[in-house]
């Protein structure tokens, strides 16, 4: 069925397992937001990624934000632990965790591979240890890339791929230069969006085509997320909502329409990132964390 409606209630919400803590109730609320691809298809609004993660590590963090509640679930092929990725999978759905229609994969071509895409493809699916994959990227721009779409393009007419986009493309033009070689449109744009780089035109331009803009480093990524946290606003925010500056920046990516991949290896803060959906910030809260923008990356990929 093209379209799948994820309704995600969790009968329990982890904070820690084992040495870790115990297990809390879920709020009636906690429902993991979606948004409706140009694809048809549903993507979760806030997902588990899984930069620099190991195989063993992947597979563990996985199968543990899974059973939090978790339904989107993000690598890529030069991350090196799709292997890893698809064991935490099979392990979550085995133990009923989870269905594979309600989880939402994500992997993508490095220019490494743009030599070779339908193969790579065909690799990331034996990896992963799936039938399909839910999205795949370009990883980056690169030699032959408007060919990589191409494949991406010929993936999803032979059912390995439901939707597919592009990663690491800034600007209206960067956009529109795949575009215009494309028989089906990009669905999503993932880059780097955190509250002091916004890039609101990229985000207002694509919007125009279905296009839904997905963040990594939400947080800034390493040596960046203490400037961050340390934001007045965000801490006045969290005092306010008794939450964490990473719940509050989560709450504003996910109302600002972006949908945001937090990665971590401690189950601490991968319980903790989930625990957005039982508040809302107000409309002048999220002009505050808007007026943040200082048009400025950390990462030049």
């Amino acid at each position: 069925m093209k379209k799948f409606f994820m309704l995600i209630i969790c009968a329990a919400f982890v904070n820690i397992f084992g040495a870790c803590g115990a297990q809390k109730e879920v709020p009636q609320e906690m429902i993991n937001d979606f948004v409706t691809l140009n694809s048809g298809f549903n993507m979760p609004r806030l997902g588990f990624g899984t930069w620099t993660l190991d195989d063993d590590t992947a597979e563990d963090c996985v199968y543990f934000a899974l059973k939090v509640g978790y339904r989107l679930i993000d690598t890529a092929r030069y991350y090196g632990n799709e292997v890893g990725v698809g064991r935490g999978i099979r392990r979550a759905i085995d133990d009923g965790i989870a269905k594979r229609e309600e989880i939402f994969i994500t992997s993508k071509i490095m220019p490494g591979n743009y030599n070779s895409p339908d193969a790579t493809i065909d690799n990331s699916l034996k990896s992963l240890n799936l039938d399909y994959i839910d999205l795949m990227l370009i990883h980056q721009p690169g030699y032959n890339d408007e060919e990589v779409y191409r494949a991406l393009e010929r993936g999803v007419k032979a059912g390995k791929i439901r939707s597919i986009g592009i990663s690491n493309y800034y600007t209206p033009r960067d956009f529109d230069r795949i575009k215009n070689i494309a028989t089906i449109v990009p669905a999503v744009v993932q880059n780097e969006n955190h509250i002091y780089y916004q890039n609101n035109e990229l985000q207002a331009y694509v919007k125009k085509f279905g296009t839904v803009i997905e963040s990594w480093y939400p947080f800034g990524g390493r040596g960046n997320t203490k400037k961050i946290f340390s934001n007045e606003i965000i801490q006045s925010l969290a005092k306010k909502y008794s939450k964490s500056p990473a719940q509050i920046i989560l709450r504003w990516q996910i109302q600002a329409g972006y949908v945001a991949i937090p990665g971590s290896s401690n189950k601490n803060h991968i319980a903790e990132n989930f625990n957005v959906f039982d508040f809302r910030l107000t409309a002048d809260e999220m002009n505050l964390i808007r007026g943040l923008n200082k048009n400025r990356r950390f990462e030049n990929w």
